[in-house]
């Protein structure tokens, strides 16, 4: 007959409540290790944590207390606000979505030429580096001369394109002489990250839906090589002006502003989701043909939105100088707001239609050298005179940063 012994330790237990799971303290576990082989020993072992004794209880402490932070980041994952990596794209099956793969740079370029010339979607350009990016959608040069249009980079990264990068046209197009971006590009991904994956989830729980401007917004962002988008409606009987920048919203209309992705499968997204027979907003139009419920001849639907327009910002930040500063400070802070501004540090980047502050660089900042980083002022501007602490951008922007246009210095003794 086999006998069964009853183990105990004085170790303390991981507990499961309602507010998640609740680990001990290492000291507590460690107290506890020290119990256990006092008691094994009689009850007078020495308690010293440079006796052998105490060097095994430190080093069972430490084997238990790793293991129960990563029972704790096991639990953490299963929360959409926290996880990360294989753990989120599980909870985005959920919902039918998928982790969006590289992407290139977007930017805006504005092309001249002569007056009615046809730009194609697909049309080339390059950078001053050899990068090759290709047009979104089609153009065509009104009487002004030159027409704003949308490229992205062929090669996919966080590549970035400064004003006045992309400046040659790759394959030529009979009427079209010149290319030039005025504002820097949104640099891309790798992969999409953590911090707009989520983002993107929280909106998909639309997605499913019809007629609503949460659908809408959803099924625009699910459109590959889409940056941003933002959606809303003017429901009076007049024009109404709305956001930041005071955009004109037609009355009883629908409003869609979108950074990024071709024409082709933004329209398809907007009427999917849309309403029918509600006015939309905006000057970049592509028609949709209705194959699938008609014989020919099919009916048609012109489908309108509004490519935002990019805001360049502008950052100055001066910090305490000091002999114990890394000798490229300069690089390594414009480098960190960079990153935060562009959410490549896992945190949320700077989006059409919102508010930026100048806390959100802090962290990036001090991540630097946390010991001898000073940061005595930040301040934001859309012009590059008028600074403040914060900035905000209307329904038809989106913010762009050109890592030429933050200013740091050292000041101080």
């Amino acid at each position: 007959m086999i006998s069964t012994v009853k183990l105990s330790t004085s170790v303390p237990a991981v507990t499961f409540s309602k507010s998640g799971l609740l680990v001990p303290d290492e000291i507590d576990i460690l107290n506890g290790r020290l119990a256990d082989f006092s008691g094994a020993l009689g009850g007078n072992m020495s308690t010293s944590l440079t006796s052998p004794q105490g060097q095994l209880a430190t080093s069972d402490a430490a084997i238990i207390a790793d293991k129960n932070d990563q029972l704790l980041a096991i639990v953490n994952q299963i929360n959409p606000d926290y996880s990360d990596g294989r753990f989120q794209d599980g909870i985005g099956r959920i919902y039918f979505i998928d982790r969006i793969g590289a992407t290139g740079t977007t930017v805006t370029a504005t092309c001249t030429g002569l007056v009615k010339t046809k730009i194609p979607a697909g049309s080339t350009a390059r950078d001053k580096k050899g990068y090759i990016y290709v047009s979104l959608a089609d153009a065509i040069i009104p009487a002004s001369g030159s027409v704003d249009v949308l490229f992205q980079n062929l090669t996919t990264g966080t590549i970035a394109c400064p004003a006045g990068e992309l400046d040659t046209i790759f394959k030529a197009v009979p009427g079209w002489s010149g290319i030039t971006n005025a504002a820097a590009g949104v640099p891309g991904n790798d992969e999409e990250t953590r911090a707009n994956f989520e983002y993107r989830r929280r909106q998909s729980v639309a997605a499913n839906a019809r007629n609503t401007l949460n659908a809408i917004r959803a099924a625009v962002l699910s459109v590959e090589g889409v940056v941003d988008a933002w959606v809303t409606s003017n429901n009076t009987s007049e024009a109404k002006k709305m956001g930041a920048s005071n955009y004109p919203v037609k009355a009883n209309s629908i409003y869609v502003g979108v950074y990024g992705g071709a024409a082709a499968d933004i329209a398809e997204a907007i009427w999917r989701k849309a309403p029918p027979g509600i006015p939309l907003n905006g000057e970049t139009t592509y028609t949709i043909t209705d194959r699938e419920n008609y014989a020919a001849p099919y009916p048609e639907y012109e489908i309108n939105w509004v490519t935002a327009k990019p805001v360049s910002v502008f950052v100055k930040v001066s910090l305490a100088k000091s002999d114990f500063l890394p000798s490229d400070i300069v690089t390594l802070t414009q480098a960190a707001i960079s990153n935060a501004f562009n959410g490549s540090d896992g945190g949320s980047r700077a989006r059409m239609g919102s508010s930026l502050s100048a806390g959100r660089f802090y962290a990036d900042i001090y991540k630097i050298d946390v010991d001898n980083v000073v940061i005595e002022l930040l301040t934001l501007s859309r012009d590059g005179t008028t600074f403040s602490t914060s900035v905000e951008f209307g329904i038809d922007e989106i913010p762009v940063l050109d890592v030429n246009n933050i200013t740091v210095e050292l000041v101080g003794a």
